[in-house]
Order: C-alpha cells, then sequence, then structure tokens
C-alpha cells in the first residue's frame, strides 16, 4: 500500500534514556518513517524519545550484538539464519509530487532479508526490490517502468524484527546515492513495550524537502 507522506506524530518524552542524544539523525526523513512504521506495526508500544549516540570504543547503555558499528557505514546486524519465500509486511509512503522520493517500512523475519550480515546496501537492495514488487502489475507491461523508477527511488528503509527485537534503518543520499544505516533499534517485549533507537556518529546525509 502506498501513502503520501504527512508529518510524523513527536515522540514523547518522559523515560528518557541517559546517554548523548543524536539530534543530527533525528532531524532527517529517516527519523519520521521510523516513528512512522513504529505506529502502524507497534501500536501501543512508547515511541523513542530521541536516538542515542553510538561512538566507536564507547556504546551506550543497552547497544551490542547482534548490531555493530561499522564507521561512516553505519550500523549493521549480524543474522542468525536465511530463509527463502518469507514475505514480510510492508508500507510504501511518497514523499515530494514532481521529483518524489519512496521510503518503505518493512516488518517481519529479518531471515526474510537473505543475507547473514544486513548492513545498509544489503537492506537497500532488500527495499527496492519489496519496492518493485509492490508496484508492479504483473497484468499490465506499462507498469514496469513506473515500478523500476519507484524502486530506484527509495531513499529511506526501515526494517522491523519484533520477533528477535531489533530494527535497522537505511538511508540514500539524494545527491551522491552513498548508502548508509543511520539507526539502529531494539525493541521491548510486550511485558515492557518500548523502543530505543541508537544513532551513528556520522556526517549527515543531505535531504531535500
Amino acid at each position: 500500500m502506498v501513502f503520501m507522506d504527512g508529518d510524523a506524530e513527536n515522540p514523547r518524552e518522559p523515560g528518557r534514556p541517559r546517554g548523548e542524544f543524536a539530534s543530527d539523525v533525528t532531524g532527517r526523513p529517516i527519523w519520521r518513517l521510523l516513528l512512522r512504521g513504529l505506529g502502524v506495526y507497534l501500536p501501543g508500544w512508547e515511541m523513542p524519545a530521541g536516538a542515542l549516540r553510538v561512538r566507536e570504543g564507547a556504546p551506550p547503555a543497552g547497544f551490542g550484538p547482534p548490531a555493530y558499528l561499522n564507521g561512516d557505514a553505519g550500523f549493521g546486524v549480524q543474522v542468525p539464519s536465511r530463509r527463502r519465500g518469507l514475505e514480510p509486511d510492508r508500507e510504501i509512503y511518497v514523499r515530494g509530487r514532481e521529483d518524489p522520493s519512496f521510503g518503505i517500512v518493512v516488518a517481519g523475519p529479518s531471515a526474510a532479508i537473505g543475507s547473514r550480515v544486513v548492513d545498509a546496501a544489503v537492506l537497500m537492495r532488500f527495499a527496492r526490490r519489496l519496492t518493485f514488487e509492490e508496484l508492479v502489475d504483473t497484468g499490465d507491461a506499462d507498469s514496469v517502468p513506473y515500478a523500476v523508477r519507484g524502486a530506484r527511488a527509495v531513499e529511506n528503509a526501515v526494517f522491523l524484527d519484533r520477533a528477535a527485537g531489533i530494527g535497522l534503518c537505511a538511508e540514500a543520499d539524494p545527491r551522491t546515492g552513498a548508502l548508509r544505516c543511520p539507526l539502529y533499534v531494539r525493541i521491548g517485549g510486550p511485558a515492557e513495550r518500548s523502543v530505543r533507537a541508537y544513532g551513528a556518529t556520522a556526517q549527515p546525509v543531505r535531504s531535500h524537502s
């Protein structure tokens, strides 16, 4: 399903964990897409008040395996297994009209991505494939060019694995196409119902309005 992007809800402030917050990450479209995805796939969970900054050699409390930090490339996760044929849920969002950019939120088992190590390149490739599959109509050849353009225009991707308690967010620089994962997410269980976000220290990716 495709939605036109609007204003995301502001996160709640109570219960902010200790640590330095990465305001450069939370001011970008990928953060708004994460909040939107959490609202869709984790209704009733407490939204993160911000993203705790992660620096090489000095991770904040709660950050660790299966996630890792790889310099300017941002976060990656190690996935214990991979499986073909899994169909995770997904929602596609469009920003802008004349020169639209696409964002996708995917929810399901991380094994569906098909790689034991998931970084920005792997996640974005998976997100663009899902976007193409969602937009193309197999009975209408004229839909193929639109689906191809839509897949290529994916600039933000959020993956949420509620069962594993993890999430990963990738973004593409709209000018250079450079990929990175600036956000990693830890999802609490039904008893806790909280989400903690972590932000990677790097130069912010530029984006157009």
